[in-house]
């Protein structure tokens, strides 16, 4: 078995994403080699998805997802959309069914270029999202930093879009908080068992959003789909908007957006955005060893 595999360097929307040919092995991508990774510059990644061969009948491929810190992460919709960009290039199609361990996902690019991924139906549940302890009500549960009498961020809304999401809700500019000191304690707080997505999100119409996020297992990244599709769903859900949504991610630089949808019939949470080819190369999925490849003419996403 050759000790190197096939990847891109991608992005969607910023988020730093590492896509890794897996298929044909089985062996994975060790955590070692995805923090040797996020320790080079040149390859510092929010999210790795690696593709493996498909386990399960009706789908394309298996989507082992890692996180910078090695840990494992079960959803990354920007993510997601690179794969298909990536595999349509290589094949031709249009259309995909891959299967993570969060479950069964369908994705497809459109004429214009965009992706659109279908990220499931959220969990609401307290015990299934996971919180350490009952809330009736998720849309809303108690929750601050700052002093008692006037926190900072407080009672946001939370749900499961494949991994945990808190939501805080502001009135003024997201770029406006210290997120990079707040997000570690909030991940990291006692209500959330399996650490949680932090997103701060403001509403600016009726069916639009900004938002910024300080994802599990990564810190504070220039965007994150299932983070997105998060506040979208929640801020119907609390009925400050309709469940069509677009989201403005402000750490993105420029500011992208995202497009979601949160289908009636049959809760499904759509998510409609671009992704970006940077530069392909060769991995050793063990160490975390990797060679650049020669730059063609023409830039191309197949791996």
């Amino acid at each position: 078995m050759n000790t190197t595999v096939d990847f891109a360097r991608m992005n969607g929307l910023g988020n730093k994403i590492l896509v890794i040919d897996m298929r044909g092995r089985r062996d994975r991508v060790t955590p070692q080699a995805a923090i040797a990774l996020n320790a080079d510059p040149a390859t510092q990644f929010d999210q790795i998805m690696a593709i493996h061969d498909p386990k399960a009948d009706g789908t394309d491929a298996f989507i082992d997802i890692l996180n910078s810190d090695g840990s494992k992460a079960q959803a990354c919709g920007n993510g997601t959309r690179c794969v298909v960009q990536a595999l349509a290039a290589e094949t031709g199609k249009k259309a995909f069914t891959f299967q993570t361990v969060a479950g069964i996902l369908n994705a497809q690019e459109h004429a214009d270029g965009t992706i659109s991924v279908d990220m499931g139906t959220p969990v609401f549940a307290w015990d299934k999202i996971p919180l350490s302890e009952e809330f009736y009500d998720t849309g809303r549960i108690e929750l601050q930093i700052g002093p008692i009498d006037d926190p900072i961020l407080h009672s946001p809304s939370v749900m499961s879009m494949g991994n945990p999401h808190a939501i805080f809700w502001v009135d003024r500019d997201v770029m406006s908080f210290d997120l990079e000191r707040f997000g570690p304690l909030l991940e990291n707080h006692p209500m959330f068992p399996e650490r949680a997505n932090i997103t701060l999100a403001q509403v600016t119409s009726p069916s639009s959003l900004t938002t910024r996020t300080w994802e599990r297992g990564a810190g504070l990244t220039l965007a994150c789909g299932s983070a997105a599709c998060s506040a979208a769903v929640s801020a119907a859900r609390t009925g400050r908007t309709g469940r069509n949504v677009t989201i403005t991610v402000a750490s993105a630089t420029p500011p992208g957006i995202l497009t979601i949808e949160w289908r009636e019939r049959d809760d499904h949470v759509v998510m409609t955005g671009p992704a970006e080819w940077e530069w392909s190369g060769a991995v050793d999925p063990a160490t975390g060893l990797w060679s650049r490849e020669e730059e063609p003419e023409t830039g191309s996403a197949a791996l």
